[in-house]
């Protein structure tokens, strides 16, 4: 199935931008889209992305309009062949191409080979490619600002959410509270630092009078559970938040700390003192959030992180 969201009136020119990938990328990519508007300031802008970030982008004022890719596998040819038509339909005369993953490179080959689009990525065929062959080891934003300049886009900003609105104040939050995010990718558990530490972590903030607020998604509910129930005074939220209330939430925050996760690169965005903890699964150096107010600790085996070394680095 493929979904679309209408949000303004046809322009002359139509782009098309891709980006899928996790939270924290999508965040990262804000900046490059706010440059692309820039660069086609009269032009329809279409997005390409996950179901779960539909509702934040269509509020995006860089983007016209926020179609869903449910990203069908190879065997299910149906919905490749409907993706391929509205692809087609879209008449954009240029594609961004933000993921620049095998499956989004592999987007070229929906448009016919004598009408494609101008290409930005490293698709076969890209009419504007990234050839740069250290681009793997390049941090995200500068790989991205490193794109666009070859598609003739020289000024990329850094990621904002400031144009992001929700009301936070069902959640009746103490201030002043401290964001802490003990999840991440539930596939990658390495990339997470041992719940017993942030439940130290979480009696130390509550004596010096600093509510914990747990974050986190579906698969952060037992997690966060587990910590909030050996904890009086910690609130959990785990799964009660959209995007948006997410990111309203961090700018009323004291200070945020977590695992290598997307909250963490919302938090430095809003600017709040963050404190991002990475294991060897992970390189800061390629993808750790940036902002003006950012810590990143790196410790081979998280396990091996103490709470003393952490709380040092708070504000």
């Amino acid at each position: 199935m493929f979904t679309v969201h209408c949000c303004h009136s046809m322009k002359t020119e139509n782009i098309l931008i891709l980006r899928h990938g996790a939270l924290g990328d999508l965040v990262q990519s804000t900046g490059p889209i706010c440059a692309i508007r820039g660069h086609h300031p009269k032009a329809r802008i279409t997005l390409l992305t996950r179901p779960q970030f539909v509702n934040l982008m269509d509020c995006c004022p860089w983007i016209d309009e926020v179609w869903q890719d449910f990203r069908p596998k190879w065997f299910q040819v149906i919905d490749w062949l409907r993706l391929r038509r509205k692809l087609c339909e879209g008449d954009f005369s240029r594609v961004y191409d933000l993921q620049t993953s095998f499956r989004s490179s592999f987007y070229i080959y929906a448009f016919y080979k004598n009408s494609r689009p101008e290409w930005s990525g490293i698709a076969s065929g890209a009419s504007h490619f990234h050839a740069n062959s250290q681009r793997d080891f390049m941090h995200t934003l500068d790989r991205q600002a490193e794109q666009l300049k070859i598609a003739g886009i020289n000024d990329v900003p850094d990621p904002d959410l400031s144009w992001v609105k929700a009301n936070i104040g069902q959640f009746g939050l103490l201030q002043p509270y401290a964001l802490v995010a003990p999840g991440g990718a539930a596939h990658r558990p390495a990339k997470r630092w041992p719940a017993d530490y942030y439940l130290d972590l979480c009696r130390r903030l509550l004596a010096e009078s600093i509510q914990p607020v747990l974050i986190g998604g579906r698969d952060e509910v037992a997690l966060n559970g587990g910590i909030a129930a050996r904890c009086s005074g910690v609130r959990d939220l785990a799964d009660q938040t959209t995007i948006e209330e997410l990111v309203v939430l961090t700018r009323a925050a004291k200070l945020a700390i977590g695992n290598d996760t997307g909250p963490m690169h919302v938090a430095a965005v809003a600017g709040r003192p963050t404190i991002v903890l990475y294991s060897n699964e992970s390189d800061p150096d390629l993808c750790a959030p940036r902002g003006p107010n950012v810590t990143t600790i790196r410790e081979a085996n998280l396990s091996d992180l103490s709470v003393d070394c952490v709380w040092r680095e708070m504000p």
